[in-house]
Order: structure tokens, then sequence, then C-alpha cells
């Protein structure tokens, strides 16, 4: 008997450790860092423009605007944080100097800021503010920080590099650690009449000297990429990848059509950001009304359901809170978004593939709710299938599938297949690249089984999530 235990023994230890040596996939082409990850992870963050422009009811002040301007009547961060926290927000960005240069921190760089306001008597600090009030709500911070100043008299000057240079580490040594930092390449005349020659990688250098982790957003990156258009929309095809040799932020960036999609292959891991504003404007407008649920379900799927990140503009009125209407409006955003993906009608399905890498990496794992847990293939093997198979037919018209980004983005082209109640396979979907996440929106219908085909991908496929949702509130 001890000889049999023993055999029984040896022969588990060999298995435990044949499925330990099957090693997991090379990471392919460009990938995101830890932190590009975590930032992708997050799926909407909110913006706050906040600035004069709140209060002379302009969307691109000039820069003459007097400190005076700046004065809100009840500034409450805590509030803000509330509302994008309830709202599944995972941060908020605020405007802390536009481009007409006022500063919304008492700043060393530039006489145009809250200092010289009377909010606060003068010893106001917007940034600080809203800093304490995000760590106590639990969520990021970052700063919109504009390159083109319309007030500070050394812009278009080399010394204004430096100038903004040292804004930018003010910020940084000041407040955070900040996730994300926004450089647009706006770059209009100063009050001089010139423009500057904006030296790019000074300004990057200087943030990653004090915040290595920071994700830098413009155009080109380097951590992510404006999507092209201030629609929140990605294009149906969106790699998160992107070849930006040559290319500056503002008028040296690719195409707005290049941002929508990226580029296959691209050289550099620089994810889409899809920003959009609630309201018609900006800034805070007294006279515009929030986008409707069915807009923001709508902005939502052509956004976070095609591989980016949704940077959603909520801007705060003249006392310094977000507008009641606008914070109802979120909630009932978020309301919907829970009750469409609540429940998962993929749970429960029987499991099987083409080809797997070893039991590390089953297709069972598509349906855990593990990040880092994925189905994989061998490194031969390009366009696998998976089925899932149900014990009763589920009824569904949301397809949600996801890669494990982490080791790069693979698929380039797959469709889906339905089995009916009856026996018979029909086409429900079919498009070209997955990513972090993709959301498809199909026909109603009733399955019994439904495959997912790889029909094309860069390298064997590494997919981390398959589920199912039946939407009854969005119409297309």
């Amino acid at each position: 008997m001890n000889r049999v235990l023993l055999s029984i023994s040896l022969l588990a230890c060999m298995l435990a450790a044949s499925c330990r040596s099957v090693q997991p996939p090379a990471p392919y082409g460009a990938c995101p860092s830890p932190q590009q990850t975590a930032w992708q992870r997050m799926e909407m963050n909110m913006f706050c423009h906040f600035g004069p422009n709140t209060f002379s009811g302009k969307e691109w002040g000039d820069g003459t605007e007097p400190d005076s301007l700046f004065n809100p009547s009840d500034l409450d961060c805590d509030q803000w944080a509330a509302v994008a926290k309830e709202a599944g927000m995972g941060g908020i960005i605020i405007t802390a100097k536009h481009h007409d240069g006022f500063c919304l921190w008492p700043t060393n760089q530039s006489p145009h800021s809250v200092a010289g306001s009377p909010w606060r008597n003068g010893q106001g600090d917007v940034l600080r503010e809203l800093d304490e009030a995000c760590r106590r709500a639990g969520i990021g911070m970052g700063v919109y920080i504009s390159p083109w100043d319309r007030n500070h008299p050394a812009y278009g000057t080399p010394q204004y590099n430096t100038v903004f240079a040292n804004t930018l580490r003010e910020v940084h040594q000041s407040y955070g650690p900040l996730f994300e930092q926004w450089l647009d390449g706006a770059n209009g005349e100063g009050p001089s009449g010139k423009k500057q020659q904006y030296d790019w990688a000074l300004f990057h250098s200087t943030v990653f000297d004090i915040n290595p982790r920071v994700v830098f957003f413009s155009d080109v990156g380097p951590g992510c990429r404006w999507v092209g258009n201030e629609e929140g929309r990605a294009g149906e095809t969106c790699w998160s990848t992107l070849d930006t040799e040559g290319f500056t932020p503002g008028a040296g960036a690719p195409s707005p059509d290049t941002l929508s999609r990226g580029n296959r292959g691209g050289e550099r891991w620089v994810a889409a950001e899809a920003d959009v504003s609630l309201r018609p404007g900006w800034f805070y407008h007294d006279n515009e009304k929030p986008k409707s649920v069915q807009e923001l379900l709508r902005i939502y799927y052509a956004s976070v359901g095609r591989n980016a990140l949704l940077l959603l503009n909520v801007p705060p009125d003249q006392r310094g809170h977000i507008a009641e209407g606008d914070s109802i409006r979120l909630m009932e955003f978020r309301a919907a978004l829970d009750s469409i993906f609540a429940t998962d009608l993929a749970q429960g399905a029987r499991v099987s593939a083409s080809n797997r890498r070893g039991k590390a990496f089953q297709p069972k794992h598509v349906l855990d709710s593990s990040y880092h847990t994925y189905w994989a293939v061998d490194d031969s093997v390009l366009t696998p299938v998976l089925t899932l198979t149900f014990s009763r037919t589920r009824r569904f018209n949301r397809v949600m599938l996801q890669e494990y980004i982490p080791l790069g983005q693979r698929v380039s082209a797959f469709h889906i297949d339905y089995q009916a109640a009856d026996g018979s396979w029909h086409r429900l979907a079919q498009a070209t690249t997955i990513g972090y996440k993709r959301l498809l929106l199909t026909p109603t219908v009733e399955a019994r089984a439904v495959r997912l085909h790889i029909d094309a991908s860069l390298a064997p496929p590494v997919i981390n999530r398959i589920a199912l949702y039946n939407d009854t509130l969005y119409e297309p």
C-alpha cells in the first residue's frame, strides 16, 4: 500500500512539475508598463475644466482676465471627489492651468494665479484641496497644465521653456503623486504676439525625474494619446500601439484617423484616451444641459468598448460645486452601466478550445474574475477557436472580450458565431481589434453555444475574459 501511495505521490509531483514547466507566452511587440496597464484598468476618469473661464463665460480666455475674476463662493472638492467615485471614475484630472495662463495654485512661476484672487483672501490653493479630497475618497488625481500661456511675458522666448519646466516641477513636487499629466499641443500667440518652440524632451524629463510612474498624455504620448476627436469615440479598429517617430504634439501630430486607430504593430505602447464633455462646452455655462443617459451609453460603448479610456469632462460651477443636474445624470449613467453589466450570462458555460498552452493557461480562465489569468495557446497557433456551451439557452446582445495586455496586443481579426436552439450555427459579429476591452453590440439572440474564432493575430492570442450580457437600456 505504501508503494502505491508513493507511486501516486511521485506521479502527482511529476505532473505538477510538468505544468510548471510550461512557460507563459513571451511578450509581443510594444507592451504597456505596469502603470499604463493600471491606467487603462481605471476605464473612466473625470475631467474638471475650472478657472477664470468659469466666471467669464468663455471657453478660451485671452490671458487678460484679472485675478479677481476667479472667486468661487463655496469650493467643495470633497463633493467633486464623491461624485466622481460614485460615478465609477478612477480619478480626476483638473485644468490646473489653461491657455489663459491662470494657475489654480499659488505658483512662484507666474504672477497670474489664485494668490491674486479674493478667494480665500489670496491664501487659497485649489490643487491642495483637490489633492486632499481625492486621497480621502480613494481616487487618483491628475493635472492638465497647458504649455500655451497667453499671459506670461516670457512666452515666445527660450526662457519660457525653463519657466514651464519649473512649473511642472513645482506641481509634481507639491502634490500627488499624480497619476496623469495632460500636455496638449496648443501653441498660439502669447502676449508678445510670438509663438513658443516647445522643448518636449525637457518637459518630459523634468516630470519623470520626480514622478517616473506618471502617465503622460499628448497626441503622441508617451503614456497615452489623444483619440483624435472630442466626441469620446475611438476607431472601430483601435490599436494601443503607435508609431511616434517624427511626430510631435499639436501641429506635428499624426492624423486624427491614425490617432483613433493607432498603428498595427506600432513601435510604442500609447493607448487611446477619449475625451468628451458632459455638456456642450468644456467650462460651466448656466444655459447648457448635460447629455442624456442614452448619449453617455453610446459614448461608453464607443470608447471603453473599443479599447480606449473615457475621460468625461464634468465642469464645476461658479460655486465650485458639480451642478446638481450633472451629478444626477452621472448617477443615472452609473446605474445604467451597473444594470447592463450586472449579470454575466457566460458564467457556468462549459469551455473548450482547439488548443491550450498547458494547464496553467486553460480555456476556463476566460470566465474567472482574476485579471492575471488567461487562456493562451502554443507558439505556433495564431488562429485558435474557443467555444462556450450552455446547459440551457442564454439570451444576450452584448459580447465582451479582453486580451491580457501586459503581454501586448495581438488579435487583428475575429468573428463570433452562435448556435441557435435548433442546433444551427449563425454568424453573430465580426471585428478587428480587441485590446484591453472590446464590447460588441449584437442582435438579441437565444444561444445554446457561442464560438470565438480568432481569424488573424500578430502573435499567439492571449484572451483574458469573455462575457455575455443582455442590455435592455441602450438602443443603438
